[in-house]
């Protein structure tokens, strides 16, 4: 438009600028408005593809673009009379790759109970993961693993199943000893079993990988007679047997994730990974599992607790903590590992697709998505 330019007159073209990637999902692109010809009340930019747009003075910010991708923008201005040819197509841009920032705890199963209390999966723990889209990622939820008995000659236990996501592994708890066994290695050690000597608790393997941090312990040394060593839990040892007095307690889980403590109303905060107990000869000594659902002896003076075995058996670890199942008394048998669990929470921005062979629930807390995968193996994918 000239000078001249009557009052019913539209704004003239912007000129354009440059476009420049500012993420995955946005741009900006800047322009310069007409010298001559009405005066514009809005400035519009529009992708290509796609017919994004976003407004304002320059330089425009555009979202909602996809990942990976290749754009160019246009730019008309506005006023109360109409809307500008638009102008010159800007330079071609590339969007970022589109990723998605979660953050993970991987617990195995723990260990089963047999004179030595069996010890907790071990943790795996990382805050800030990045993932891509549309990309499969391997969950294995491990499995408890099965009690024995507490005699020489009753058999043994076995230690629990490792939990996987994507290139981080937790590994299962170790077995709890039986009354000539010294405990397993595991995420977390299983106590020491103890006759006619000392047998020394199982050691852990929980180490860092694929990015994670990892939590495990050692189990409890058994002692002669009888005094048999508690299972490690992912926070603490598991205590040693103490002569004449009692076997020792599983050691604590790991209660660390202070950032979903708003999640806990959703079963997904709290203690995990608990060690399972020692027996409890004079109930002295021994009389929990560790904090985390660790499995407890019901010879000890809890025996009302809800993780207390029958009669004179081990109790078993609660599922889905990875908890150490307890001792059991002796020619009885031990408890079972509880299963362990893999928790993600990532942003409400985004969902995720829950592959065959896995159970999962997912819940929204405290503007965060979680999803605890509680059984099976299989894939997640994200979008």
């Amino acid at each position: 438009m000239g000078m001249g330019a009557s009052s019913a007159a539209i704004p003239d073209t912007p000129t354009i600028g440059t476009a420049t990637t500012t993420g995955a999902n946005t741009a900006t692109v800047t322009y310069t408005a007409a010298v001559l010809g009405a005066n514009a009340s809005s400035f519009t930019a529009t992708s290509n593809p796609g017919s994004l747009t976003g407004t304002g003075s320059s330089p425009i910010t555009v979202s909602g673009l996809t990942g990976s991708t290749n754009y160019t923008f246009t730019v008309t201005a506005t006023n109360a009379n109409g809307t500008s040819a638009a102008s010159n197509a800007s330079n071609q841009i590339t969007t970022n790759a589109d990723t998605i920032t979660v953050e993970y705890l991987v617990i195995a199963g723990g260990g089963g109970g047999s004179r030595g209390g069996g010890g907790a999966g071990g943790i795996s723990y990382n805050s800030n993961k990045t993932l891509s889209p549309s990309t499969n990622y391997e969950v294995t939820v491990g499995a408890g693993g099965s009690p024995g008995g507490s005699g020489a000659i009753s058999g043994t236990s076995t230690s629990g199943t490792d939990s996987v996501f994507d290139t981080t592994t937790s590994f299962g708890g170790g077995r709890g000893g039986n009354s000539y066994q010294a405990g397993g290695e595991g995420g977390s050690g299983g106590g020491g079993g103890a006759a006619d000597v000392t047998r020394a608790g199982g050691s852990s393997n929980q180490t860092s990988n694929g990015g994670a941090t990892g939590y495990g312990n050692a189990g409890g040394t058994g002692v002669t007679y009888y005094q048999d060593g508690g299972g490690g839990g992912a926070g603490a040892a598991g205590g040693n047997g103490v002569t004449g007095v009692g076997s020792g307690y599983g050691g604590n889980g790991l209660n660390t994730w202070s950032s979903w403590a708003s999640a806990t109303s959703s079963g997904v905060g709290g203690y995990y990974a608990g060690g399972g107990t020692g027996r409890a000869q004079s109930g002295t000594q021994s009389t929990t599992g560790g904090l985390g659902g660790g499995g407890v002896d019901q010879q000890g003076t809890v025996a009302s607790h809800p993780n207390a075995g029958g009669g004179n058996n081990g109790g078993s670890g609660v599922t889905n903590t990875g908890s150490g199942g307890a001792n059991g008394q002796y020619w009885t048998v031990g408890g079972s590992g509880g299963s362990g669990i893999v928790i993600i929470k990532y942003p409400t921005s985004k969902t995720i697709t829950i592959g065959a062979g896995l159970t999962g629930t997912s819940y929204t807390s405290g503007g965060y998505k979680y999803t605890k995968i509680t059984a099976g193996t299989g894939n997640v994918s994200f979008a």
